[in-house]
Parts: structure tokens; sequence; C-alpha cells
């Protein structure tokens, strides 16, 4: 695993149950099922794709309790559960326009304050009440961020770039 995480965040994974070569496929095609029949009164739909089934598969159900001081800012507890962003289609929606991608749910942070998500290319965000935030360019990197409580990246508008 050291080779694929540094050895705190490879700790970290193993303690709350994660391996190489995790596959929960039943699992994750069952959060798929759901979200993809899941009708939202204002009308928006998840979307599913490959790049979030494949993450559902590998880190569904792990959940990370993590607290204090991290390299750049506190670290927060997290857990990899699509069905967290259940009720949340339409900030999606509005994330992947945003993006140009379709953007899935993938869990929460620090009890349900952050939703995480997760783009057709595998990228993965953190969205809460202070805005929407880059944690890395697949699960690998933001699980890293997550856990190594490393600064994300905020995500600007064209209009607001700095």
């Amino acid at each position: 695993m050291n080779a694929r995480f540094p050895a705190e965040v490879a700790a970290t994974l193993k303690h709350a149950g994660w391996h190489p070569g995790r596959w929960q496929i039943r699992q994750a095609e069952a959060w798929a099922d759901t979200l993809a029949a899941h009708d939202s009164p204002d009308g928006h739909r998840h979307s599913v794709f490959p790049a979030a089934v494949e993450a559902w598969a590998e880190f569904g159900g792990i959940g990370i309790d993590l607290a204090g001081a991290g390299e750049n800012q506190a670290r927060t507890p997290f857990i990899i559960d699509p069905l967290r962003g259940l009720h949340q289609p339409r900030t999606l929606a509005d994330l992947g326009r945003a993006l140009d991608s379709p953007v899935a749910p993938l869990g929460e942070e620090n009890g349900g304050l952050g939703l995480l998500a997760i783009d057709a290319l595998g990228r993965v965000y953190s969205l809460d009440h202070s805005g929407e935030w880059y944690l890395g360019q697949n699960v690998d990197h933001a699980v890293t961020t997550l856990v190594m409580g490393t600064a994300p990246e905020r995500l600007r508008t064209a209009a607001h770039p700095l």
C-alpha cells in the first residue's frame, strides 16, 4: 500500500477496513440503482457513470474518523457512501454544469456538513456552506487530502477567478 498511499494514509485506510483489491461491486451496483431510480421533487436526476461506480466498489462503506490538526487545516471525519447525497441531485447537477462534466455523490464529510462528489473523469470535490473544493484528480488523491488535512483548492467561476 505504501506505493499507492503515504504510510499514514495507508494505515488509516487499513484500520477502516480498506485493503488493496477491495471490490464491493454488488453494493456499488445497488447504490447505482437506488440513485438512478430516485425521483427528485424538482425533476433533477442523479448521474451514474463508471468512475463513480468504481469508486463506490473500492471505497464504499469506508468511514474515516479523524480529528485534530492536519498539514494545513483541521482533519474531519468522512465516509464514502453515495446515498449520503441521495437528496442532492440538483446541487450535483449545478456543479456538473459548472464543470461541464456529470457529477455523482461520493459520500459526506464532517457528519454531513460537506458533500463529497465525483465527476465522470474521477476528480473529487467537497461542497459545503463556504463553497466548492477540489480534493484531487482521483479518489486516491482525495482520500490523501482528507486524511492528511491538506488544504484543498477552492473552485472559482470565470467571473470571479481570484
